[in-house]
């Protein structure tokens, strides 16, 4: 029988590499903009970032400045960003919705800072991103009470390998064979998610509970004796608690590995209900993977 797991200690470090620039012309620019961070949403990307350009001098502050350009996430850090940057849009807040983007598309997002004068800072650390579908408040009940509601498939692609709305989040009885996991209740009562499809597995995103789905950025690599790879995600049911969140790492079929991720908001005597999210993406765990400390 396998074992069953409850809990996971994961460190997490996402970052791209900064490239910041020299204001042009003669002036006072205002001071780069720091700490840039982003939210991988459905066809979209929140950014956010510190708001030292305006407390350090506001009298000389207009606006922010965003900006983006392709991100390739195989090439070394350094390189992973193109060249042909384009603006997205200016905003006075230390924050913007980079939105009408198509999922599974990596982005690199980079902000200035524009004076009232109209002097340019550099640009800050740049920061990749890829949005991907999700859902909110699926039921699925543990397979023992509706064996025909327990069984959910992230991706059930029709041959074309072309990521469809309709193909996304289905659930589906958990005795089939082709799902990627069910949800299954042992003999205390409680419910877990089981992988069952092969090549699927599921590890905690943390061991503490996350705010939300978004919260979910990275999926955790498995350190392996070659620090270049990664283990493969344990194939064991893993325990289903309010509040926490589970990555599951899937075979694509095409050479590439997918990556889901969920976050439970209630689990019951009889269901659970949850929310999830697909990248789809090829090989992307963006959902690149980051490593985690030995020991689970």
């Amino acid at each position: 029988m396998l074992g069953r797991r409850t809990s996971v200690l994961l460190f997490l470090v996402s970052a791209c590499s900064s490239n910041p620039s020299d204001p042009s012309g003669f002036g006072s620019a205002p001071d780069v903009p720091s700490q840039l961070v982003s939210t991988s949403l459905n066809g979209a990307v929140a950014l956010t970032w510190a708001d030292n350009a305006y407390t350090s001098d506001p009298a000389n502050f207009r606006n922010y400045r965003v900006y983006s350009t392709s991100y390739n996430i195989d090439a070394a850090p350094a390189d992973r960003c193109g060249t042909a940057w384009r603006v997205e849009g200016t905003t006075v807040a230390p924050e913007f919705l980079v939105g009408a983007m198509n999922n599974g598309i990596p982005r690199c997002f980079s902000v200035t800072a524009v004076s009232i004068d109209g002097f340019e800072s550099g640009r800050s650390e740049t920061r990749g991103d890829t949005p991907r579908p999700d859902s909110r408040n699926q039921v699925l009940y543990a397979v023992q009470v509706r064996s025909d509601s327990s069984g959910f498939r992230f991706w059930d692609d029709d041959g074309d390998g072309v990521v469809q709305a309709g193909e996304l989040g289905r659930v589906r009885a958990g005795t089939a064979s082709d799902i990627d996991f069910q949800v299954d209740r042992d003999g205390t009562g409680a419910l877990f998610l089981s992988p069952v499809r092969s090549g699927t597995g599921v590890e905690f995103y943390s061991q503490s509970p996350i705010t939300d789905l978004t919260s979910i950025d990275f999926a955790p690599c498995l350190p392996a004796s070659n620090p270049q790879s990664c283990l493969a995600y344990e194939p064991t049911p893993i325990e289903a608690a309010p509040g926490l969140g589970y990555v599951f790492e899937m075979d694509g079929g095409d050479g590439f590995l997918r990556y889901g991720a969920v976050r439970v908001t209630h689990v019951g005597q009889t269901f659970l209900i949850f929310d999830w999210a697909f990248q789809t993406d090829p090989g992307n765990p963006e959902l690149l993977v980051v490593k985690r400390a030995a020991g689970r």
